[in-house]
């Protein structure tokens, strides 16, 4: 099917925190919601059957509770209504944003989803009902191509919205498609968390999920396309993705991602919005993973090593069951061991060791993971790259359990620069990255120069080991990581 996503600059308030009547507010939303509408046409006329918008992209963000509240439009979340808001306006009050949303999907004859503020009054006896007597929520909404209003999600896992509320149940949103079957949607911050996205998928067994976020990046492991790339491959699915696009606030970074190719854009140079249309396979839901032994959910794998060497593998990982892993780094004389140093990545402190010379093999420990690495640079360059592990409660800008082995380019030749932001990067390197992960969720994170992507030759399970292995990345290596998220411990 041709799937569109649009990368949109908003425009925003000069002052979100001022309060302005209902009338002010709609003129601003309607400024972005005539780009929706340009972008729509665009992507129709290119045969796209679904469109995706990001997050905040209609009213922007940074407002307060009652600032915000004038830009909210009225959203019944029951389903049992059938609702054509382009056809019938004068079912609800407060729904000219839906209206204009539902009349562009009826227009172009495309599925669309787009993200704006709704507001659903509240009852006091009800023990989550606000102060105020209403909730206001961070929507998801989803029309068809007739215009009907079929699937809305209200946002689980705020980041720092005090405009919002959470809703008191994670919503489990699908709709359904003729051209691809049942999408589900969540938004920005959800993608980190069990509830509800991954139980979303799990549970119906999805393969198409719509994305709209407003993502900061974060190198050198939650860039927007890094991170969207390795979770569709993870769940093997398509992810349509619609970021919004400031770079001066870090944010960009949208595409449309198969488990094995993905139609990106990230620029942090440029302004303006940039639209994605792109023709993807529809994955059936008894499709197998590409990745035929990666037992994703299972706990606890125990496969013989016949059944998993490919012939291109090197036989470094097959260990045989109860064999103790290759460790011939230990046994060198000590002089010749690196050093393992501690460096802040991401807020949290890893446990490093530098990768030197030409090719190696290294290990690093935390906790209960161990990270191992075996590596070939095809050019020695005047680069410092490390390995670290982390292993632990990441408690900055949310909380959440990370067990990440990562492989990354520091930033100077200085062990303190290691974990830094970089974006450029010239060595190409062969690898193979393992841990005995403690959970079935890895993220395989694999990034390049100039903040693209590339595919891993092989990844999966083996003797409850995870692993990731390239032979020779396309551009210079920025990261190779195994992104694990421990739900139970958050």
């Amino acid at each position: 099917y041709v799937a569109a996503v649009y990368e949109h600059e908003s425009i925003l308030s000069p002052n979100p925190t001022a309060l302005v009547d209902r009338r002010s507010a709609l003129k601003l939303m309607g400024r972005n919601l005539d780009i929706y509408e340009q972008q729509a046409v665009a992507a129709a006329r290119q045969g796209a059957q679904i469109i995706v918008f990001p997050e905040d992209g209609i009213h922007g963000f940074n407002f307060t509770r009652s600032s915000i509240y004038p830009y909210l439009d009225f959203v019944l979340h029951s389903q049992s209504v059938k609702w054509n808001p382009c056809r019938e306006p004068y079912m609800f009050n407060d729904t000219e944003v839906l209206q204009r949303l539902s009349c562009m999907a009826l227009k172009n004859k495309i599925f669309l989803v787009a993200n704006l503020g709704t507001k659903q009054p509240c009852e006091h006896a009800d023990p989550h009902c606000p102060a105020d007597g209403r909730y206001q929520f961070n929507t998801n909404v989803a029309f068809s191509d007739e215009g009907v209003l079929v699937a809305t999600y209200r946002k689980h896992n705020l980041y720092f919205e005090y405009a919002f509320d959470t809703p008191p149940e994670p919503d489990y949103k699908l709709f359904d498609t003729p051209f691809a079957g049942k999408f589900g949607m969540f938004t920005c911050f959800d993608i980190l968390f069990f509830e509800p996205a991954v139980n979303l998928i799990r549970q119906y067994n999805l393969k198409q999920v719509v994305y709209p976020t407003a993502w900061m990046n974060q190198l050198p492991l939650l860039s927007a396309v890094e991170f969207q790339q390795a979770f569709a491959t993870a769940f093997n699915i398509n992810l349509l993705a619609a970021n919004i696009h400031h770079p001066a606030l870090g944010m960009t970074g949208s595409g449309i991602y198969t488990p094995v190719k993905s139609f990106i854009y990230h620029n942090m140079e440029s302004y303006g919005g940039k639209l994605i249309v792109a023709e993807i396979p529809v994955i059936s839901t008894d499709y197998k993973t590409n990745l035929e032994h990666n037992e994703r959910f299972r706990e606890n794998v125990h496969h013989s090593c016949e059944t998993l060497t490919s012939t291109s593998m090197d036989d470094q990982v097959c260990f045989k069951e109860g064999q103790e892993i290759p460790d011939s780094t230990l046994e060198k004389q000590n002089e010749q061991l690196p050093p393992t140093f501690y460096a802040e990545m991401m807020y949290d402190n890893f446990t490093f060791v530098p990768l030197w010379g030409k090719k190696g093999e290294l290990q690093v420990c935390a906790n209960t993971l161990c990270c191992y690495l075996t590596y070939q640079r095809a050019v020695l360059t005047d680069e410092l790259y490390a390995l670290g592990v982390f292993d632990g409660l990441h408690t900055v800008h949310g909380t959440y359990y990370v067990q990440a082995c990562a492989l990354v380019k520091c930033g100077g030749l200085s062990f303190s620069t290691c974990g830094q932001e970089v974006t450029d990067a010239t060595a190409l390197i062969n690898f193979q990255l393992w841990g005995n992960m403690s959970t079935p969720y890895i993220f395989p994170l694999l990034l390049t120069s100039g903040i693209t992507l590339d595919f891993a030759d092989h990844m999966g399970w083996k003797n409850n080991h995870y692993f990731i292995s390239k032979n020779r990345t396309s551009s210079g290596l920025l990261t190779a990581a195994l992104y694990g998220r421990w739900y139970e411990k958050d």
